[in-house]
């Protein structure tokens, strides 16, 4: 297997062709980890209770006890877009590619926008069960933190028309 920083590379020439604005490699140290962000889950998102990749599943491990989990990586390519759709689908890409590198542990991790209307807010069944993913709020990550740490483009949106910033990870060894 080559080295993580000539796949890197790779990795990011693949993120530049979905067109994600940035793509930056850091270490697991640079991710920022605090499990108070079940609270912001449990009180301010309206999936609570019926999202199939969060910590309300049952089930589902709590943001907690990810840390130990995703710290075993030796690095996170962090992809950012103003596309939620854009930045899952090359995560997606890099750890398809990434596993075929030998990296069998890949992971990618993005907020999920695969379908129009959750099938968790009907009680269904997952139609994407092999690409549902966590959000990087949901395993316990500090995302303004993190990001506005590694100097790029996050705050809240005080209206609706604003520019959103997405962002989602590979983790890879």
């Amino acid at each position: 297997m080559k080295s993580i920083d000539e796949r890197m590379k790779k990795y990011i020439s693949v993120a530049e062709s979905f067109g994600v604005l940035h793509a930056v490699a850091v270490t697991p140290d640079e991710i920022v980890f605090d499990g108070r962000t079940v609270l912001k889950c449990m009180f301010g998102c309206s999936d609570w209770g019926t999202g199939l990749t969060c910590p309300s599943r049952k089930g589902s491990l709590m943001p907690w006890d990810y840390e130990p989990l995703l710290r075993k990586y030796s690095a996170v390519l962090i992809l950012h877009s103003n596309d939620k759709k854009t930045a899952q689908e090359a995560s997606f890409v890099i750890e398809r590619e990434a596993y075929f590198d030998g990296d069998a542990l890949a992971f990618s991790m993005s907020d999920c926008a695969l379908c129009e209307r959750c099938a968790g807010n009907t009680n269904e069944q997952c139609r994407n069960i092999r690409k549902a993913r966590p959000a990087f709020h949901s395993v316990g990550i500090d995302v303004f933190t993190t990001i506005n740490k590694l100097g790029l483009p996050l705050s809240p949106l005080k209206e609706e028309d604003e520019t959103q910033n997405w962002y989602s990870a590979v983790w890879l060894n």
